[in-house]
């Protein structure tokens, strides 16, 4: 497998075979398996100084320093930029649709909200009451949040880079509660959309959702800290205006 360096390399680095391996393969089932996709410490840290060893070898006349040969941080990024180009084949990001989510998008559990909020952010919203996964299809559940990710993010302004994740609670109970899907939805934003979620609200929670948020909180990893409890008068005074609030919190 080759590594294509735009600029300011313009090179092709080749690498090892235990890389091409990891990224081509094709047994993972495409009912989402993220971490299998990312790198982890351990492995980007000895892909990153393969590479570089490589390059220091072959390609002695590149330049060093910031953006240079040397640069771990670059190399690193070129190669999550790889396994984030494969897993977006993988899944079929460009395959999705209006109309290949259409069937699990009716039942209202998820979208994007027409305005952006105070703060200039596209609003993702989840009606946690609509979600039953005992009885929706978790791989359509999958496409409609990759969905509706790509779709806030497509609406940022220009400037901006985070959107808001607003999740109502009112009316959630134990025929709502999906722990896996709830990690699968941070480890998509925390593996492939890095630094994209601004802050997550969780609105009105009943108190039979704080067992199930201390099982979760440590599988959230760093967005953990982005996760405010607030009430619906909190979301209406500090996060719209009278003009762009959701009709959901008009109630």
């Amino acid at each position: 497998m080759e590594l294509r360096l735009c600029n300011p390399f313009r090179h092709i680095i080749p690498l090892s075979s235990s890389y091409s391996n990891q990224v081509t393969s094709s047994s993972r089932p495409r009912c989402l398996s993220v971490r299998s996709s990312h790198l982890d410490p351990n492995e980007s840290r000895k892909l990153v100084l393969e590479v570089k060893e490589k390059l220091e070898k072959d390609h002695q006349s590149l330049p060093v320093g910031e953006n240079g040969r040397d640069d771990e941080d670059l190399i690193l990024w070129f190669l999550k930029d790889r396994k984030f180009s494969k897993w977006r084949q993988e899944f079929g990001v460009s395959e999705l649709s209006q109309d290949s989510v259409k069937k699990i998008a009716e039942t209202g559990k998820a979208y994007v909200h027409d305005f952006l909020d105070v703060n200039g952010r596209p609003v993702l919203i989840v009606d946690a009451a609509k979600h039953f996964p005992g009885v929706h299809d978790p791989v359509e559940d999958e496409k409609l949040c990759v969905f509706l990710i790509e779709r806030a993010l497509s609406a940022l302004p220009e400037g901006r880079e985070e959107i808001l994740g607003i999740f109502d609670l009112r009316g959630f109970g134990i025929a709502n509660s999906d722990l896996r899907f709830l990690t699968f939805l941070f480890d998509v934003l925390y593996y492939y959309y890095p630094r994209r979620l601004g802050q997550v609200l969780f609105v009105d929670a009943p108190f039979i959702f704080k067992p199930i948020w201390q099982l979760a909180k440590p599988l959230l990893k760093s967005y953990a800290s982005l996760v405010r409890f607030c009430s619906v008068e909190t979301v209406r005074k500090e996060y719209f205006t009278e003009a762009t609030l959701p009709a959901k919190f008009r109630e």
